[in-house]
């Protein structure tokens, strides 16, 4: 028996969010339809979801926005945005924020149907290695409740906040995390642009990593975009 998995489907247009629905109901997924942004925030505030399809001309409050919020406060569940929206900038700035993939409309219900499988395999991964308190990634093994990292059995001796960089980058591995992504996790507050802070964390971390194991490299700068872990 397939284990309960909910899918939120934000879209305002109600054809498209009830075949959506169907859609998700075929692959043996239960979903909640929102047809605004401020009910998808009744619904986020309400209970946690396995998945966010994303709309993002929405009335009330906009898909970006909704994006922005659900990626600083949840950050590991996966979000597919379906839009209308062509240009490539909208598709890199939403990509940039957090969501996980982008599919245009109109689309294809094979191709919506199959993302949606193979992003819920990514997450439920994810949470079962968080589950088993182990994070791993090539030879690093991340213990989220001793907060010990070791690479190559080696024990590191990371800092608070480059404790917290690696667990964000080892909690998506596929993900790019912009500054503003990274700044405003890590550190809690809100970013104003000031990268040097960053940089000087990432640079140790790295140099750290290197020096555990100087034949690996564990974290990619992605120019123009962020960071994540280089596969």
């Amino acid at each position: 028996m397939r284990e309960s998995i909910n899918i939120l489907v934000v879209e305002d247009d109600n054809d498209i969010n009830q075949l959506l629905c169907n859609i998700i109901r075929k692959s043996g997924y239960n979903p909640q339809p929102a047809y605004s942004g401020t009910e998808a925030m009744l619904y986020l505030e309400k209970q946690a979801w396995d998945m966010v399809l994303l709309d993002l001309m929405l009335p009330g409050m906009t898909g970006e926005e909704l994006l922005a919020h659900i990626t600083d406060e949840q950050s590991n569940v996966p979000v597919i945005i379906i839009s209308a929206k062509l240009e490539q900038q909208t598709k890199i700035e939403a990509l940039r924020t957090g969501a996980d993939d982008y599919i245009t409309k109109p689309f294809d219900i094979e191709e919506v149907s199959a993302r949606i499988d193979s992003h819920l395999r990514r997450y439920r991964r994810t949470i079962a290695s968080q589950t088993n308190r182990e994070l791993l990634f090539k030879d690093i093994h991340l213990d989220t409740e001793a907060k010990i990292v070791r690479v190559r059995e080696r024990e590191l001796n990371l800092t608070a906040r480059e404790y917290a960089i690696l667990l964000l980058l080892l909690s998506s591995p596929k993900k790019i995390f912009t500054k503003a992504n990274l700044f405003e996790s890590v550190w809690k507050e809100e970013y104003f642009g000031d990268d040097n802070i960053i940089n000087v964390h990432m640079s140790n971390l790295r140099s750290k990593l290197t020096k555990a194991n100087p034949e690996e490299e564990y974290i990619e700068t992605i120019w123009g975009m962020g960071y994540r872990l280089k596969s």
